[in-house]
């Protein structure tokens, strides 16, 4: 059948369509994405602003014209971290499903990281042994670890690369002790999470997903997309702590200009750098390799778990 995910994130509005059955791999058949940075859209309340939520409106409803021009039989739409932590949450979910029709399920953070590994555990196998999956977003980072398909440990931390552009990076460059704050700001919230992992021991696989790692890797050297999801690709910590002082250093325009950076992202950047820096360090990871499945993958996966159980 002709799945579709509708992912109303931190920074796009991403419909993914793929054919899929229980049983087998999902595969891609059309992408639609806008990005409407409603992380970036809250108002100081914590609110998702009457003109943010009529851009969100627009855009499901320009999704829902695509999924349909594409033959989708059933649509999976969820919402992360931007709608989760707004104050008016309610609200917003209540004109979406009254003006579009479409019930937005609001996934929490421990959700997020429990289908996202589940998307790195079908990508690499029982082989990869107990993986450690890095997801950074928008709005937030999800950390989950575990030797099955359902993680032992799995956290959300509010240290996603856009919201932390936004409430700790406004110049641009940004200046030194703005980024140095960030810094211990990242790690501090890191580390309180370490522990949590320890216990369970070492693991045997390191993976990242999300947008943020993709392009770090791609200026660290590494292939471009354009080659395909099934070349290995991967980030060294040397090499991100090589350019995370360029990047500080950098204008936005000038990070749009690096490989594989897109002019959307390149603002937010520096952040996620910083992010994906402080939580390698403080795991003590010398390189991820970065999978191609991520948080969208995970929801159709689970999606055709239940169909083949039902």
């Amino acid at each position: 059948m002709r799945l579709g995910v509708l992912d109303v994130g931190s920074n796009t509005v991403h419909l993914l369509v793929v054919d899929a059955h229980p049983g087998a791999c999902p595969l891609p058949a059309h992408s639609h994405k806008v990005e409407l940075r409603l992380a970036q859209l809250l108002d100081g309340d914590g609110a998702i602003g009457a003109e943010g939520v009529d851009r969100l409106i627009a855009v499901v409803r320009e999704a829902l014209q695509a999924a349909e021009d594409k033959g989708v039989e059933d649509l999976l739409p969820f919402a992360t971290s931007a709608v989760r932590e707004a104050s008016n949450a309610d609200e917003v979910l209540a004109r979406v499903r009254a003006e579009t029709g479409v019930e937005l399920q609001v996934l929490s953070g421990a959700e997020e990281a429990r289908h996202t590994f589940l998307a790195a555990r079908r990508w690499f196998g029982w082989s990869a042994g107990k993986l450690l999956v890095l997801d950074i977003g928008g709005g937030s980072l999800e950390i989950a670890f575990g030797m099955d398909e359902e993680p032992d440990a799995a956290v959300s931390l509010p240290l996603g690369a856009g919201r932390l552009t936004a409430g700790w990076l406004p110049g641009d460059p940004p200046e030194a002790e703005d980024v140095r704050a960030l810094r211990r700001h990242v790690r501090a919230q890191i580390a309180r999470t370490v522990g949590e992992f320890a216990r369970f021991g070492a693991p045997d696989h390191v993976v990242a997903t999300s947008k943020t790692f993709k392009q770090l890797a791609r200026i660290a050297g590494a292939a471009r997309s354009t080659e395909g999801q099934y070349v290995q690709r991967e980030l060294k910590r040397e090499s991100l702590e090589a350019w995370v002082p360029r990047l500080a250093g950098m204008t936005a325009a000038q990070r749009a200009e690096l490989p594989g950076v897109s002019e959307g992202r390149a603002n937010q950047l520096l952040a996620g750098a910083l992010v994906a820096e402080g939580a390698m360090d403080l795991f003590g990871i010398e390189s991820v390799e970065v999978c191609p499945w991520a948080l969208r993958e995970g929801v159709i996966l689970r999606k055709l778990d239940h169909m083949a159980s039902a």
